[in-house]
């Protein structure tokens, strides 16, 4: 697991032409582009990567939980404990975290993101998978307990959804 320079910029090249059948291009750019589920292996040296992930964990019934009007930016135990009566959360749910109404235009260091009490929270509770609207699940975290709380109880992260015409609610 050495280091190695990470290219941020995304290339695009030309792999076959009309000449050789018909024009194909090769897209090259950071898996931490767009919507993506992290791999264990983001925040865990012996975790598994992103092949290695079982598809149904990302598969299934899903709980969005709206946390718009939420004052604070990080989204902990208390929050969830306060919607527990709307929004129950069952073992095996696929949860979402809805934390604007608008799309995401670029990337902005103060998000809503997820603390380490409601990632154990949510870890708590055996689900399957957690996703969030914003580039990144965490922040202010130089040890990044929030992924790893979930990642060591098998939770997938995926973050840069779109769901800020989604409403609150069960899918």
């Amino acid at each position: 697991k050495t280091e190695q320079k990470i290219e941020k910029k995304p290339k695009l090249k030309t792999v076959r032409t009309l000449l050789q059948g018909a024009n194909e291009s090769k897209l090259d750019i950071e898996s931490h582009t767009g919507t993506h589920a992290d791999s264990f292996f983001h925040m865990l040296a012996e975790g598994k990567t992103i092949e290695k992930l079982p598809l149904n964990r990302f598969i299934g019934g899903c709980i969005i939980i709206d946390f718009t009007k939420t004052k604070n930016n990080a989204i902990s135990i208390k929050n969830f404990q306060k919607n527990e009566q709307k929004n129950k959360i069952n073992k095996n749910d696929i949860v979402l975290l809805k934390t604007r109404n608008k799309p995401l235009k670029e990337f902005g260091y103060n998000f809503k993101y997820l603390d380490k009490s409601g990632a154990k929270f949510l870890a708590g509770k055996k689900i399957k998978c957690v996703g969030i609207d914003n580039l990144g699940i965490e922040r202010n975290q130089p040890k990044h307990d929030t992924h790893k709380i979930l990642f060591e109880k098998n939770i997938p992260v995926v973050e840069g959804l779109e769901l800020s015409k989604v409403k609150e609610g069960r899918y």
